[in-house]
């Protein structure tokens, strides 16, 4: 089959969190092992942030050597650019601009991840720019109030692709006006995570999250407000590390005292996200150290039933580490009765716990074998172009 030419465009070098990074990675990493010809591209008018620094700034010093460390280390040196829009003459680091012009004549398909890239002229010259949502709820209410700029957007795609594999089902309340919604998942390269390495008898159930996101894609539909937020929802469930008589460790960043008092008083254990989030290697330790993975879901995913499933949760899996996640109306699609327990309330969480400790090496296969057969990357990215006509 002839080698194909795909650009991966998103948000890592100016968004350098190691979650958003490894995001990323599986979508470039995926593609070379299909044997693709495979280039990452930021082209943006946002300013990018420095965590160096904790500014967001017009210079792309810390993106760019970001992305050069990156390209080395996963095998797409000198296939990189960083365009920055928000600059006259949008000075580039990386490939220069004559070349991303080039490629986004040229590319089979251009893969908008998370649908983060705003169009330009340059861009636009593509029939082939594939829309990948990892955030499902607010696009799609968008639509049904009648936003003219997302309509617009969306429809400047050649395909829609959605974690909320529930979209355009009667499970999913929004309707979807003649937009076709195609589910997809997020890919993982499992042999990145795979470790032999069993957790220490010390180990516990962990997470990672950032505390202090609603409010940025809050939205109202039919008289009900809709957070982009876990933070209500683990509040929900503090006591349940109390109740499964469980340590729960959150790496986050609660700066309220009352609300930090009140996780540690229910057994939890809080620890500062701060170097993991920019050392993507330490955060893959991480979660590689840990016993499994406990988690809620945003409000948004939850009540709109949209089947989302956590791109760090299928991280946790591809290592061999359990997950008890909060059910958005996944497990319908990929049911998880080992490895992968779903649940609605506090009692079924103390019952998962239970499970998984029962027989903690069947929970890890299982985890495992999950993250082969539902988010192997491999499989998912040529579904994605597959179903694109790609």
């Amino acid at each position: 089959m002839k080698r194909k030419r795909i650009v991966v465009m998103g948000f890592m070098g100016s968004m350098p969190i190691a979650g958003v990074i490894w995001q990323h990675i599986h979508y470039i990493v995926g593609m070379q092992r299909l044997g693709q010809d495979v280039y990452y591209i930021e082209d943006s008018a946002r300013l990018p942030y420095n965590p160096e620094t904790f500014e967001v700034t017009n210079e792309f010093d810390y993106a760019a050597r970001l992305l050069g460390r990156l390209s080395r280390e996963f095998g797409f040196k000198n296939r990189w650019a960083f365009c920055a829009r928000y600059l006259p003459g949008n000075p580039t680091a990386g490939l220069p601009l004559k070349k991303i012009r080039q490629l986004y004549r040229e590319a089979d398909a251009i893969l908008n991840v998370c649908g983060t890239q705003e169009f330009n002229e340059d861009l636009l010259v593509s029939d082939r720019i594939l829309y990948v949502e990892s955030d499902p709820g607010v696009e799609q209410i968008k639509i049904d109030k009648g936003v003219k700029s997302t309509i617009e957007y969306l429809r400047r795609h050649r395909a829609l692709f959605t974690f909320g594999e529930n979209i355009g089902t009667k499970s999913f309340p929004v309707p979807t006006h003649g937009f076709k919604w195609l589910p997809t998942r997020q890919p993982v390269v499992t042999d990145l995570w795979r470790t032999k390495r069993s957790p220490s008898r010390a180990a516990v159930f962990t997470t990672v999250a950032n505390w202090s996101t609603s409010g940025l894609k809050d939205i109202s539909w039919r008289g009900r407000k809709y957070l982009w937020s876990k933070s209500r929802e683990f509040l929900r469930f503090v006591s349940a590390p109390q109740k499964a008589r469980e340590t729960f460790e959150m790496a986050t960043n609660i700066e309220h005292a009352t609300t930090r008092r009140k996780f540690e008083r229910n057994g939890w254990r809080l620890t500062c996200p701060l170097q993991m989030s920019v050392d993507y290697w330490l955060y893959r330790d991480y979660i590689q150290r840990s016993k499994g993975e406990f988690t809620v879901a945003k409000d948004q995913y939850i009540r709109l039933n949209t089947g989302w499933f956590s791109d760090r949760s299928a991280c946790y899996l591809a290592a061999g580490r359990p997950v008890i996640t909060q059910e958005t109306g996944f497990t319908k699609i990929y049911d998880g009765k080992a490895g992968l327990l779903s649940f609605r309330s506090l009692g079924e969480i103390v019952d998962a716990a239970k499970q998984i400790n029962r027989d903690y090496p069947k929970h890890s296969r299982a985890a495992y074998d999950l993250a082969r057969e539902v988010f192997e990357s491999e499989k998912v990215l040529k579904s994605i172009l597959d179903r694109a006509g790609i």
